[in-house]
Formats: structure tokens, sequence, C-alpha cells
């Protein structure tokens, strides 16, 4: 079985710990369905989505990048980010740990449709958010106005009677102790020990680490400067440091981490490929790995994490996969399916919502409310009447809340706007790494690395990643530039119901 971990996040006091126990749930009901073994369960209670300050969160995103897992399971996309380009960088995050994102009530599938109508989703959820926050923010405003308290608390601070800052007299020390000690240069990783040692919290009550002290030393407000947004009152808050102890002790830790990043030679490498390469002859997935040749120059492949024994030139892999879903792009049968697959999935999500069933409840309330409305004002009054109004006026608004949630889960697009989307691929510049990442991510399904040729898959609905049979047609036909491993020769197109499978020969 696959090993995987699970999600879950609620964020508001109205919620509780059923909330997350609701959503473990199905979770665990959809690793059982689909194959996966939970390893590992990572939950943020009373943590909003809308950032990625969450201590569980932050846990699980490690973990995944040391492998300890190849499945991250949430109950549904809002539990990842609420904010689109963050669930989108955290998403190329994982995936280039070789980890896929799966949604327990949200199963679009591990498609290009279904990655079309997730992102839908994500802007849905990010637009949600947003609304319901602006009541919210007018308040945070006339708070910041006041220099009262927004927002957690950093160490050393407590919320006064007023709602403004107070120094901490317990914690305080230990800021212009840590302040002290970084300005003299000691290693952040020696003071985390100590203090850890010594059984202190962060502000959050977890554990110090050699990271821990960046936010630290970036926060004016420990020189008594208030900032909210666009907000900025110098001495709103008491100092708890000097300016001079400030400005040492910040300077000290930025020289410390550039000469660190000075010393890595070697730039981050982005491996496209990552969490969708297969070796053919195990079945393991392949990760991005460099080797120096004798005469010194650096080479990146990808190499399978299993047997070890199949290997492949990033750039030559990559190549091949680009060019092979550019050719399907430019098709205009291809285009077709894919505008009528996602009108068709559209159609699947309404006819499962109970959009209709709340409508027609919603009719009813109105009608009945409006009957005793006219009751009313025809000289007809009880306390009995007047309770029923007030029911009624409630279940108004509950179903209307009901109704607009079970619209979020129906993306509103038409054919033409669908259309538009997939006909932007066709623009892209072929060399652009965006561009390149844009296609890979958005169809392809998997590609499986054989000694003599790459089976590439890609398809519009579920299906599954096992290695397709291979169906010869005769001779290739020759896409992309003349020689190199620009030239492919497609050996193979098969189509079984919307899944097409690309045989490409590699290069000697």
């Amino acid at each position: 079985m696959i090993p995987a971990a699970i999600y879950a996040r609620y964020s508001s006091h109205a919620q509780n710990d059923e909330s997350i126990e609701q959503q473990l749930t199905e979770c665990e009901a959809y690793a059982s369905a689909h194959g996966l073994q939970i390893v590992a369960t990572y939950a943020d209670r009373a943590m909003t989505g809308r950032n990625d300050r969450r201590p569980e969160f932050q846990r699980m995103i490690r973990a995944a990048e040391a492998h300890e897992f190849s499945v991250v399971v949430a109950y549904k996309s809002n539990r990842i980010a609420r904010n689109m380009l963050q669930a989108l960088q955290y998403e190329a995050r994982l995936d280039r740990a070789g980890v896929r994102v799966v949604y327990a009530r949200e199963e679009f599938g591990d498609t290009a449709t279904g990655r079309f109508m997730l992102r839908s989703m994500m802007n849905l959820n990010q637009f949600y958010s947003e609304n319901m926050a602006e009541d919210i923010t007018r308040g945070m405003m006339e708070n910041a106005r006041q220099c009262r308290v927004n927002g957690s608390l950093p160490l050393g601070y407590q919320r006064g009677p007023d709602g403004k800052y107070q120094i901490d007299e317990s914690t305080a020390p230990i800021v212009r102790e840590i302040f002290t000690r970084l300005a003299a240069g000691e290693p952040q990783a020696q003071i985390a020990d100590d203090l850890n040692r010594r059984h202190i919290p962060t502000a959050t009550g977890g554990i110090w680490n050699k990271g821990s002290f960046h936010r630290m030393t970036a926060n004016e407000r420990y020189i008594g400067v208030y900032q909210f947004r666009d907000i900025r009152i110098e001495g709103g808050i008491p100092a708890i440091l000097t300016r001079e102890l400030f400005d040492a002790a910040r300077d000290r830790l930025h020289r410390t981490t550039a000469a660190i990043k000075a010393r890595r030679r070697e730039p981050d490498r982005l491996y496209a490929l990552t969490g969708k390469i297969y070796c053919a002859g195990c079945g393991s997935p392949m990760r991005g790995t460099s080797g120096t040749g004798k005469a010194g120059g650096k080479y990146y492949y990808y190499r399978c994490r299993g047997c070890g024994e199949a290997s492949i030139r990033q750039e030559v892999a990559e190549d091949l996969v680009v060019d092979a879903l550019r050719a399907v792009v430019m098709d205009d049968a291809t285009l077709d399916q894919l505008v009528a697959a996602v009108m068709e999935l559209k159609a699947e999500l309404t006819d499962r919502s109970d959009l209709d069933a709340l409508t027609a409840r919603l009719k009813e309330t109105r009608t009945a409310k409006a009957n005793i409305m006219k009751a009313i004002e025809t000289g007809v009054s009880s306390r009995t009447l007047a309770e029923r109004l007030t029911e009624l006026e409630r279940a108004e608004d509950e179903l209307g809340a009901l109704i607009a949630a079970e619209k979020r889960k129906i993306p509103d697009v038409t054919p033409e706007m669908v259309r538009f989307y997939f006909e932007q691929f066709r623009k892209g510049e072929v060399n652009d790494p965006a561009y390149r990442r844009l296609l890979i991510d958005t169809f392809l399904r998997a590609v499986y690395v054989h000694p003599d040729h790459l089976d590439i898959t890609f398809s519009f609905e579920n299906g599954t990643d096992r290695p397709p049979a291979r169906v010869e047609l005769g001779d290739g036909v020759c896409i992309g530039s003349p020689g190199g491993h620009q030239k492919m020769l497609i050996q193979t197109l098969a189509r079984v119901g919307r899944v097409f499978v690309m045989s490409v020969s590699r290069p000697r």
C-alpha cells in the first residue's frame, strides 16, 4: 500500500474538535478505498487557512520533503489553504518532493479536467474567504488606529485590559537575552538548544530551532513600532529593546545567513517530472539527482529510488515529455474532447448537488413567510404567528447560506471559458521553464522509463497509473525539430476511453 498522511484543520471558534474528527473519518475512508496506508496525521485546531503559519501544517511539509509518505489526504481543498497563490505554491513544493495531494470530498481526478475544476474551486475558496474577511478587516483597522492588539502576540508581550500591548515582565528578559546573544555572534543552533534545555517555550508554546530567530529580528514591535498593513505608528507599543541592540542582532543574523547562502554553489534545481516519473522495471518512483563527470562538469538525472537501475538525463526526459504534450495540445480534436469532458464533469457535479432541493425548500419557506406577513397586515396577530415568523426568517437565512455553499461546489464555467483556458497552452514558448512546468502539471499523468523508450500517459478522466499495454501502430511520426533528443518517434498512440498512451524512443 502507498504510504500517506492526513492533514486536517478548522479555523473558527464556532467549530471544535468534532470538526477534526469528521475530517479524519472522511479522509480515512478515502484512504481505505484508494489503497493508501495512513502513516501520519496532522491537525491544526483554530488555525486560519489564509496563511501558512500553522505548526502541524509546517510539520507535515517537512515530513513530506523527508519522503516519509507519498500522498497527503485532506478533507477539502480549502483545508490546505484559502489563498490561491499559496495553495499552488505548496502544491508545487509537495510535487517537487514527490508527494501528491488528494481531497476526500473533492475527488476531481488527477487529470487535465480535474485539475481545471480544482483550480476553479481554489479560486472560489479564496473569493469566499476574502469576502468573509472584509467585515473582520474593518474592525481590525479600527483596532490598529488605536494601537490595539491584532492577531497573535510576540514573545515578551501580553494584552492589557484596554486591549493594547503591555510588556510581559516574565518573558521580556528572555527576548533581551536572545537579542544580546545574537548580536554577540552566538550560533542560532546553540541558543536554541540552550533555551530548549531550560524548558523555555516559543511564543506559540513550541520548541526553538535555528530558524526561530528570523521573525523575531524582523519584528519592529520590539522597539516600539506599531505596524498593521499601511498603519505605522512610532512609539505605539512599549519597547522591550533599544534600537541599537535590535539593529546589531538583525545585522549579525543577516550577515550569517548571507554567508551560508554564498557557500551554496549549486542553485536549487527544479525537476519538473518529480512525482510523475517511474521506473518501468520495478514501478518505483524516480528522483532527481546529480553527478560530476570526469571533466568536472555537472550532470542531472532522474534515477530509480527502488532498484536503482533505471536512469535518464533530466533534459532528455523533460524535452521528450514536453514535445509529446505539445503535440497533443495542438490537436483540435483533443481540445474538443477536453471541453466536452469539463462540461460533463460540471453536469455530474450539478446532478449530485442538493441545490434543487435546497432551492425548493427556500421557495416554500418564503411562501410561508409571505402568507404570515399577509395575515399580520390584515390584522391577525398572535404570539404563535410571531414565533413562526421568526422561525421562518431563521430558516431562510440558513437555507440561503446552504445554497451559497452548494453553488461554490459547482464552478460556473461555460464551454467558451474552458476552450479559452486550454487554448492558452498553444501559445507558450517551448524553452520557457514556467510554460514547460505548466504543461506537465496540467496534462501529464505518468512517465514510465524503459531502457529504449518512454511510455507517456495522459488522460482527461480518472484512470490507472499503471504502465499501459503497448499497441504497435506501424511506423512512427516525427515531431519537433530534427536532430538530437528533440527528435521523437511516436511508436504507439493507443486510445482507451479518454486515456492516451504515447511511446517515445529514447536517444542513443
